[in-house]
């Protein structure tokens, strides 16, 4: 069993669900990145999600966008990232983690170096944003194994039998994503969410996390209580711009962890 099955197995013991945690790697810079990271993933982070930056990324809101800006002004790239994750692994040696990045890095990287480095550097999967099944191929046809986890996204608008095909080639967990638009925009749809994600499981059995857009607690505990995970992305990115200049912004992230994962657990 891998890490990220071992999680949600331990968690369902609990009766807890997943938080999800996305980071971009290199924000607001390499050293003090490492460090926020660090205070999520001891302050109860279940699963890490940690961004690639990229100079187009067109799937994300103004926040992660401009966190990605910064990264890349301060030298993160995809190999800094894979560098970031050996140094993570080494400190948490069972938190799952996802790199979440769009095709084009990985293909300039290579893909089967890319695959070697991503497992040897102690990632668990891969979330590639812009590759749907169709075009995935050349990317896994040149993987060496199956270690890497490919976790897939699916829309709101998704129907039911594309729903399937897309979780066919699924492994990890599935995305599902909460409603249509970028990122950290605005409204949550919660009758939405518990309706598409009740379709999602009629077609796998893959554990299902739901994310875009969640940025309360209360949000939280309402995805929650449908879904096996919940992702906070935006949510994060707009703590670090917001405190990026104070010294306690470890810790405001970290008390945040604290209180999504909190909402979290079922009674």
């Amino acid at each position: 069993m891998n890490r990220i099955a071992e999680t949600f197995e331990k968690l369902r013991q609990k009766k807890e669900k997943a938080l999800v945690g996305f980071v971009t790697a290199g924000d607001p810079n390499i050293s003090e990145s490492l460090t926020l990271i660090a205070a999520m993933c001891e302050a109860g982070l279940d699963i890490l999600e940690l961004g690639v930056p990229f100079s187009d990324p067109t799937a994300d809101g103004p926040v992660i966008q401009r966190s990605s800006v910064r990264a890349l002004a301060k030298g993160a790239s995809l190999r800094r990232v894979l560098e970031m994750t050996r140094d993570i692994r080494k400190k948490f040696a069972d938190i799952p983690i996802i790199l979440f990045s769009y095709y084009n890095p990985i293909h300039a990287y290579g893909n089967k170096a890319f695959y070697k480095a991503a497992q040897e550097n102690g990632a668990d999967g891969v979330l590639v944003v812009d590759l749907p099944p169709e075009e995935s191929d050349e990317m896994t046809e040149a993987w060496p194994g199956n270690a890497l986890s490919l976790i897939r996204l699916i829309a709101p608008t998704t129907p039911v039998e594309r729903m399937k095909h897309i979780a066919a080639s699924a492994s990890g967990f599935i995305y599902l994503v909460s409603k249509t638009g970028v990122t950290g925009s605005d409204g949550l749809d919660t009758g939405d969410i518990a309706f598409h994600t009740k379709n999602l499981r009629s077609v796998t059995s893959l554990p299902i996390c739901v994310g875009f857009g969640i940025s309360t607690a209360a949000e939280v505990a309402v995805v929650a209580s449908v879904a096996d995970g919940v992702v906070i992305g935006s949510a994060f990115e707009r703590l670090i711009e917001e405190n990026m200049d104070k010294p306690e912004l470890a810790s405001i992230v970290a008390e945040n962890v604290r209180k999504y994962k909190a909402a979290t657990k079922m009674t």
